[in-house]
């Protein structure tokens, strides 16, 4: 057999052994108790655009059974939760709250999040202006009902 044939063979062999190991799926639940206050609007547009990276619940894609792809996209779920998980943001401490809610403003602004490699697949994901808008007034009005309880204290 030649070289070639031998590893051609032996990336195949690799590829098939690694399907039988898959990623924990995010399966949490996406809304609970400690979850953040919105409106269902305003609910709808986060569970639409951010909830699979951003929360205890992710939608697959079918694609996400076929490795590396899954390991990659589970990599992406749990750094996106590491740095805000809508799912336990009433579990924050305030300072972190008002920093998440400031990075939210952040990356809306600029155009940052949902990210492209999200949106791409995901074609009901990218914001419009209006729900940028939207998201930002609502960012305002958290950060301000926050500021006003530890005035309040």
């Amino acid at each position: 057999m030649s070289r070639k044939k031998r590893i051609v063979y032996t990336l195949i062999a690799v590829l098939i052994f690694i399907q039988l190991f898959q990623p924990t799926e995010n399966a949490g639940i996406g809304e609970g108790e400690n979850s953040i206050t919105a409106s269902a609007e305003i609910s709808q547009i986060l569970k639409t655009s951010c909830y699979d990276c951003h929360s205890d619940h992710t939608d697959y894609p079918w694609y996400t059974h076929i490795q590396p792809v899954g390991w990659w996209l589970n990599h992406h779920v749990n750094e996106g939760k590491h740095e805000l998980n809508f799912s336990e943001f009433k579990t924050y401490p305030l300072k972190r709250k008002l920093h998440k809610l400031k990075e939210i403003r952040e990356q809306i602004t600029e155009g940052e999040m949902p990210m492209s490699s999200y949106t791409w697949i995901h074609t009901d994901a990218p914001l419009t202006e209006e729900q940028k808008t939207k998201l930002l007034n609502w960012v305002q009005e958290m950060t301000t009902t926050l500021t006003d309880t530890v005035a309040s204290l």
